[in-house]
């Protein structure tokens, strides 16, 4: 889980990382809003960013705004590092795009508590892309077997999307998850395998 902290104050720096130093943290440092926007943009960027407000050259909240507005798969989790308490300014910068915020001087134990329900919320919103996924997959084949299909009146074959005909439960089996299992019904049974048994049985 990568982590990226933006902080121009080379103590406070020391302080973060020395408060998220664990395994399961890969920790991205940057120096300013500008650094940290340019690690943002990369591929393989962090999930989770914890920036400072003030920073010389584009704060804080100027890089949420650019954050926010980056094509990704998910969103990145976005905590504000600030000294502002009041709550005209924490309401700009979560108006911003900042999912939490934590106020200076911070409290490691509070600041890895947030960091860790950020995590969470990263988790289930991965989850739910990936269901989404799977549901949209399943509807897109469910829809493949709707509409009309083109089926001979004596054998019963489908013709297919490429203008060819095939067997109707060769056509279900590409187009869905279906499979078939065969056996007799009774109808059949009646008309079909009864005479043919008592055909071989008068012959015996």
């Amino acid at each position: 889980m990568k982590i990226l902290i933006a902080d121009d104050n080379a103590l406070s720096r020391k302080i973060l990382q020395s408060a998220l130093s664990r395994p399961e943290y890969e920790l991205i440092v940057a120096c300013d809003g500008k650094q940290a926007l340019e690690k943002i943009q990369q591929p393989d960027s962090a999930d989770l960013l914890i920036l400072d407000w003030i920073m010389p050259g584009m704060d804080g909240v100027e890089v949420c705004h650019h954050a926010r507005q980056s094509e990704r798969p998910l969103p990145q989790y976005i905590i504000l590092l600030t000294s502002r308490g009041e709550k005209r300014d924490i309401v700009t910068g979560l108006e911003a795009g900042a999912d939490d915020y934590v106020t200076k001087p911070f409290d490691e134990k509070e600041l890895l508590a947030r960091v860790q329900a950020g995590f969470r919320i990263l988790n289930l919103q991965s989850a739910l892309a990936k269901r989404a996924k799977e549901l949209e997959e399943a509807l897109l084949e469910v829809k493949t077997l709707e509409g009309l299909l083109p089926i001979c009146s004596y054998c019963r074959k489908i013709r297919n999307d490429k203008d060819y005909w095939q067997e109707l439960e060769l056509y279900v089996e590409e187009h869905s998850d279906a499979r078939f299992s065969h056996g007799i019904c009774p109808g059949c049974y009646e008309k079909i395998v009864k005479p043919q048994i008592g055909k071989k049985t008068k012959q015996t």
